[in-house]
């Protein structure tokens, strides 16, 4: 009986061995608070050949952090890193309303070699600013946290990539970060084929002066998930004031239904550097009411949106997922399970 228990024993110990010695890890992931997923560990991107130094070529690209959409942000960091010639040359600027350590955690295990940064947007900074929208998802306070992007980065970030949290990146984010700003502030995707009158409500285009806002430009609209900013004109400009007057202007007279892209509209449609359609294949996501499904644009892309109410997460995990939601899945670094296997 002695000579079992001691070849239990070292069987034990051989286990433990193999375990420690990553041959085979087997691995209880601990299930963090409700509010937070758990992702598996996404691989490790190297930079190519050509690539610069990862301490001074910086690619600089700014999102926010939030619990109901940590999973897409995964999935959009995932797309970056994936297609990018030099990823470790890629520094992420993370926006979030308050400091989570559970989501840094996350970060953190996901992607170990990560260059990123978290900084605070204290959401009391826009309350009191906040019209209702259309749509609960638009009156977040951090939906609003781009506009003080450039008072919140440091001082010597000069130019920066905004994104959204619901898009993927099929293309090397390289090209989008050398895109030629000339004298603009902003450089994104224009759509001067909508209808930019329904931006703004029949009080704004019924008052004289409000409508004259526009003269001198030819105002297209502009999807402000994926925008390149000119941090150092922004600030220089004082471009967060400008936003926040017409914030003002929309809490004493409602001149626009949605959230935080009118006031942007207002300042900077028709004086921004046009992009290339295919650095936002917006509006995948639906309406802003219904969600319902919509097909890809024709032409080539680089970046698909889920803009709207519908995100790929919500409506695959519910089984009616649409046709481009399947477009997103293989980025997907969700784990639905509490307890894994992993090799």
């Amino acid at each position: 009986m002695a000579l079992w228990n001691l070849l239990g024993l070292l069987s034990l110990l051989l286990l433990l061995t193999i375990t420690t010695t990553n041959a085979i890890r087997l691995g209880v992931i601990r299930k963090p608070p409700p509010d937070v997923p758990v992702f598996r560990e996404a691989p490790a991107f190297r930079n190519g050949d050509t690539c610069g130094s990862p301490n001074t070529d910086h690619i600089h690209v700014s999102m926010t952090l939030d619990a109901n959409y940590i999973r897409g942000t995964m999935a959009a960091v995932l797309s970056i890193l994936q297609h990018s010639t030099c990823p470790e040359n890629v520094v992420f600027h993370f926006l979030s309303s308050r400091f989570e350590s559970e989501i840094l955690s996350t970060i953190n295990s996901t992607f170990p070699y990560l260059n990123f940064k978290v900084y605070r947007f204290v959401p009391n900074r826009v309350r009191g600013k906040i019209s209702k929208s259309i749509r609960q998802a638009l009156d977040q306070p951090l939906n609003y946290a781009r506009i003080y992007l450039a008072d919140i980065i440091p001082a010597d970030v000069s130019r920066i990539i905004y994104l959204d949290s619901d898009l993927v990146m099929v293309d090397d984010i390289a090209k989008l970060w050398e895109v030629d700003l000339e004298d603009k502030v902003v450089a994104a995707p224009e759509y001067c084929h909508t209808n930019f009158t329904k931006y703004f409500t029949d009080t704004f285009w019924s008052d004289p002066v409000l409508a004259r806002t526009f003269e001198g430009r030819k105002p297209c609209y502009f999807n402000t998930g994926v925008m390149v900013v000119d941090v150092d004109k922004w600030r220089e400009g004082g471009y967060t004031q400008k936003v926040e007057d017409w914030m003002v202007v929309q809490k004493q007279k409602r001149i626009y239904h949605l959230g935080s892209l009118p006031p942007f509209l207002l300042v900077l449609a028709g004086n921004i550097k046009a992009v290339d359609h295919r650095w936002n294949q917006h509006g995948l996501g639906g309406d802003n009411l219904e969600g319902k499904c919509r097909s890809l644009h024709p032409g080539p892309i680089s970046l698909l949106h889920w803009s709207g109410k519908g995100k790929p997460w919500l409506r695959l995990d519910s089984r009616k997922s649409c046709t481009v939601d399947h477009l997103w899945a293989p980025y997907d670094l969700y784990r639905s399970s509490t307890l894994h296997l992993e090799e």
